[in-house]
């Protein structure tokens, strides 16, 4: 790939002139040689980045191939002479610290946004209860998502967030470095909704790494779940609500969406609880985890003992625990997370009345930054309890050496690490 001559990025060679200068000469002739060469595409001449601009024009034999018209690749780059900076500062930007999780579901299920989710319900009744009845996915959990992702539609309103869908996909597909590909990939989806004419290229917008419409679909995604409910001919997620909706509810039910089933339950343990169990991995029927003494919270039963649950404790053993149904799964599908799939649910539940969760989160609980979950990778690694891949992520495999460690420590093995556990790795 070429060097990307952008503000706040070094060129190679700079610092003698001479050679920058011939080798920028140089690019500004290969791309007007390669407008030149190009009759079908009507791109500027007069390009503000020139190596942007033959990166425009070399991309287009690909569009063709995935059977893109000049006219529907000329519309999409219109006016696109420059990548977005923004989009590249926000590619290479790694956040070092997370929220926990008690303080992301403080932030995604406020009383106003519970309090917002109800009154979508009540204005979008008619259409939601169409969408369950084609679907099977219950109206709060689609609502759920919607106020997650958008805030309601809210989100689109605001400039800085919105931009051009096509602009940020190339600037990715051009110097995007691990996220070329994807950029390319979701670039060729993207022109793909331009040549089914489902929205205008003004109107193809999205966050910096193209997800769009009030429900936040990736291009590919749009193409395999995208819905038409109002019967307008095409389906359209950035101004349809119903559409949206409905591309959601379709996404859900395509992975396996139980209608009827909710997404898990609070859960309290007796005392002297095997916290081994909570390994996030074994199903057992409702009834056998009610054998085990675990407990719905608020005295209430659980509806079917039948139904086959995992137990987990997404903030260790000093806060709330719960068993997670299939749809907790199905949810992730959408977004995998744990604290996400357990916004979209808790909001669901609290957008239809169940009361609030009884269990406080812990607040000196504060998760890992990503170098130091690299470090606790290392550490385990180092004593024999292997991690999988050293990635600075959180997964099965590092939370089962955790959990391993935690029980030849003699400590409560719930797989949760903590500030407390990666000093004991590495000093203790």
């Amino acid at each position: 790939m070429t060097a990307v001559a952008l503000k706040g990025r070094r060129v190679p060679g700079a610092g003698r002139p001479a050679a920058a200068g011939l080798r920028l000469r140089l690019a500004t002739l290969a791309a007007a040689l390669l407008l030149a060469l190009s009759p079908a595409l009507s791109l500027p001449a007069a390009a503000a980045d020139a190596q942007f601009v033959a990166w425009i024009k070399g991309f287009w034999p690909a569009a063709r191939q995935a059977g893109i018209s000049s006219a529907t690749y000329n519309a999409a780059f219109a006016g696109i002479t420059e990548p977005d900076t923004e989009v590249l500062r926000l590619n290479v930007k790694q956040p070092e610290f997370t929220k926990s999780v008690g303080e992301y579901l403080a932030s995604a299920v406020s009383d106003q946004r519970v309090e917002n989710g109800r009154a979508m319900m009540a204005k979008w009744k008619p259409w939601l209860d169409r969408i369950y009845a084609r679907f099977g996915v219950e109206p709060q959990i689609v609502v759920a998502i919607w106020g997650v992702e958008t805030s309601y539609g809210a989100v689109l309103e605001n400039p800085k967030i919105v931009r051009s869908v096509i602009r940020s996909l190339a600037t990715l597909g051009y110097a995007g470095g691990a996220r070329a590909k994807f950029g390319q990939e979701q670039l060729l989806a993207a022109l793909k909704i331009l040549e089914n004419h489902d929205v205008a290229p003004r109107g193809l917008t999205g966050s910096w790494a193209g997800a769009m419409g009030h429900t936040q679909f990736i291009p590919t995604s749009f193409l395999q779940y995208g819905v038409d409910m109002d019967g307008d001919g095409h389906p359209n997620i950035w101004t349809s609500v119903p559409d949206a909706l409905a591309t959601t509810a379709n996404l859900l039910a395509r992975n396996g969406w139980q209608r009827g089933a909710t997404w898990g339950y609070e859960a309290e343990l007796p005392r002297g609880f095997n916290l081994a169990l909570a390994d996030e991995k074994t199903w057992r029927p409702v009834s056998e985890w009610a054998k085990l003494g675990v407990r719905r919270t608020g005295g209430r039963a659980f509806p079917r003992g039948s139904d086959k649950a995992k137990l987990i404790l997404p903030a260790g053993a000093r806060g709330p625990a719960f068993l997670i149904l299939p749809n907790f799964e199905v949810i992730k599908r959408y977004n995998n997370s744990t604290s996400y799939a357990l916004a979209v649910g808790y909001l669901a539940d609290r957008i239809a009345g169940v009361p609030p969760f009884r269990t406080p989160w812990p607040t000196d609980a504060h998760p890992l930054s990503r170098t130091q979950i690299v470090e606790l990778q290392q550490a385990l690694a180092a004593r024999g309890y292997p991690v999988g891949q050293v990635d600075g992520k959180i997964g099965p495999g590092t939370r089962d050496a955790v959990r391993a460690f935690q029980m030849a420590a003699g400590l409560p093995p719930d797989g949760y690490p903590t500030q407390e556990l990666l000093v004991l790795l590495t000093r203790g």
